[in-house]
């Protein structure tokens, strides 16, 4: 049986160097074709504190756009991630609320070790959608001006232990228990007050100053020597190298001045 014949190219000599100065750029294309990717996407899950998690989902996207890698938010309270993190939750990295819980992570030994740091100092406020209730010193508090007065569980978020502490400093605490709603966190309080289900409450200042939109009604910045300062602190739980380069970001001048610009002071 005759095999068929290839058919014979022939260069002219003239035309030799010119050919095998081109191959490789022609087959460049067909060699990325074939190669497999070198870094592929990766997908991390953060447990943010909610009032962190408006500033941390825009801090996000930026690292999104720039590494193609996914970041997926899970907001609550710190209290609630905490105690989820020690059952097992499996996320690579926690934004807590307060310097308490990545504190007694670390001690447990279920940090990666010298991954924690803070990365805001947090401010509270008192806040009204009404524009003309809360005063510049809070005397709304001692009146019978509103109905309701909403804060967060002082047991599970930093933010409601400082409103209770700016409260028993006012000695107020125990004056308007009967007339508190509590939010489980700092975001569930934000929108009992927006809803009008509380005419007034304490919620972070980074709530009602988003760079975007800023938040209308009346409010007082509430001192910092009224309450413990609220050291916001964040921890790499597993050994992971898009969540270290995450975290990595979050020390960078364009997320710290986002952070900043979200209310939070720097550390």
């Amino acid at each position: 049986m005759v095999q068929p014949s290839l058919p014979l190219i022939v260069l002219r000599p003239d035309k030799v160097n010119k050919a095998f100065f081109l191959l490789p750029f022609l087959l460049l294309p067909l060699f990325f074709l074939c190669a497999p990717l070198s870094v592929s996407a990766e997908e991390i899950h953060i447990a943010v504190a909610s009032n962190f998690s408006p500033t941390l989902k825009i801090i996000s996207q930026h690292f999104e756009q720039k590494t193609g890698h996914k970041i997926i938010l899970v907001s609550g309270s710190s209290g609630k991630h905490y105690a989820q993190i020690i059952n097992g939750a499996p996320f690579e990295l926690y934004f807590s609320a307060d310097t308490k819980r990545p504190y007694l992570l670390d001690k447990q030994g279920l940090i990666q070790a010298g991954s924690r740091f803070t990365y805001a100092i947090g401010k509270l406020v008192l806040w009204s959608p009404q524009t003309d209730l809360v005063d510049k010193d809070a005397q709304v508090l001692q009146t019978a001006k509103f109905r309701y007065l909403a804060a967060a569980n002082p047991k599970l978020a930093p933010y409601g232990k400082a409103a209770q502490q700016v409260l028993m400093e006012r000695g107020l605490w125990h004056k308007l228990r009967s007339r508190m709603v509590r939010g489980e966190n700092i975001g569930q309080t934000f929108q009992f007050i927006k809803s009008g289900n509380a005419e007034l409450g304490f919620v972070a200042f980074s709530q009602i100053k988003s760079p975007d939109n800023r938040i209308k009604g009346s409010f007082w910045q509430v001192p910092e020597s009224l309450y413990t300062a609220i050291e916001q602190q964040a921890v790499l739980l597993k050994d992971n190298n898009t969540a270290r380069a995450f975290l990595n970001y979050i020390k960078q001048d364009e997320a710290q001045n986002i952070i900043h610009s979200f209310g939070y002071g720097i550390p």
